[in-house]
C-alpha cells in the first residue's frame, strides 16, 4: 500500500482540478499511481456529468472575446443552472477559455444537431463525388462517405475540436471536466465569430 502524501494530492488536483478528497480518494484507490488516478477521476467525472445531462441550464454568462489586435472579436453564451455558479471564477475561465478557443480553431456549430441538414446533404453529395472516382464498389463508397463526413463534423464543430490549449482534449472534455469540478450542468448554447474584413465584397 502506498503511503499517499500531501504533495501526491496536490500535484493530482493541479492536473485534474478536482476536489482534495477526491484526489486523495482517487490515489487510495489506484495504489498512488498518478497516471491510473487521472483515469479513476476523468471516469468519475464523465459519470458524474451524465448524472447532470438533463438538469436545466437558464443561467450562465454572455461574454466577449477580443483577439489578435482587434482583428477577431467572439460572443458567447455559456448556460448553467445557477447565478451563483455564472459568478464563480472557474465557470468564468472556463467561459474564456471557450472564447480563445474559438477565435483561433474557428468552428462553425457547437454541435451536430446544430448543422443544417442542407450542409450536410450538400457536403455528402461533394464528397460522394470524390470518391466515386476511387471505381469501388457501392457499399465501400458508402462508408468511405461516411469517414470524411465523420471527419468533417468533427472539425466544424466546438465541442468535437482538439482543445487549442491542450490537443490531447477535446473541447467536451474541457466542459465535462468543468461540470464535474463545478458540480452543475453546463451547456454551450451558441457563439459568433467575427474576423476583420471577412464577407467584405
Amino acid at each position: 500500500m502506498t503511503n499517499v502524501t500531501t504533495d501526491m494530492i496536490k500535484s493530482l488536483r493541479a492536473m485534474t482540478g478536482a476536489g482534495m478528497m477526491d484526489c486523495k480518494n482517487a490515489l487510495n484507490e489506484t495504489g498512488g499511481d498518478v497516471n491510473q488516478a487521472v483515469e479513476f477521476l476523468r471516469k468519475k467525472g464523465l459519470a458524474s456529468a451524465a448524472k447532470k445531462a438533463d438538469r436545466s441550464t437558464s443561467e450562465g454568462l454572455i461574454s466577449s472575446y477580443i483577439h489578435a489586435g482587434g482583428k477577431i472579436g467572439v460572443l458567447i453564451e455559456v448556460n448553467c443552472e445557477t447565478d451563483f455558479v455564472a459568478r464563480n471564477d472557474q465557470f468564468k475561465a472556463l467561459v474564456h477559455d471557450l472564447s480563445l478557443h474559438i477565435a483561433a480553431a474557428n468552428p462553425e456549430f457547437v454541435k451536430r444537431d446544430d448543422v443544417p441538414t442542407e450542409v450536410k446533404e450538400k457536403e455528402r453529395s461533394v464528397f460522394m463525388e470524390q470518391t466515386r472516382e476511387l471505381k469501388k464498389p457501392e457499399n465501400v463508397l458508402e462508408k468511405i462517405v461516411d469517414g470524411k463526413m465523420d471527419k468533417f463534423l468533427a472539425d466544424v464543430c466546438l465541442l468535437e475540436q482538439p482543445f487549442v490549449k491542450n490537443p490531447d482534449q477535446k473541447v467536451q472534455d474541457l466542459v465535462t471536466q468543468a461540470i464535474a469540478t463545478i458540480g452543475e450542468n453546463i451547456t454551450v448554447k451558441r457563439f459568433v465569430r467575427f474576423e476583420m474584413g471577412e464577407n467584405v465584397a
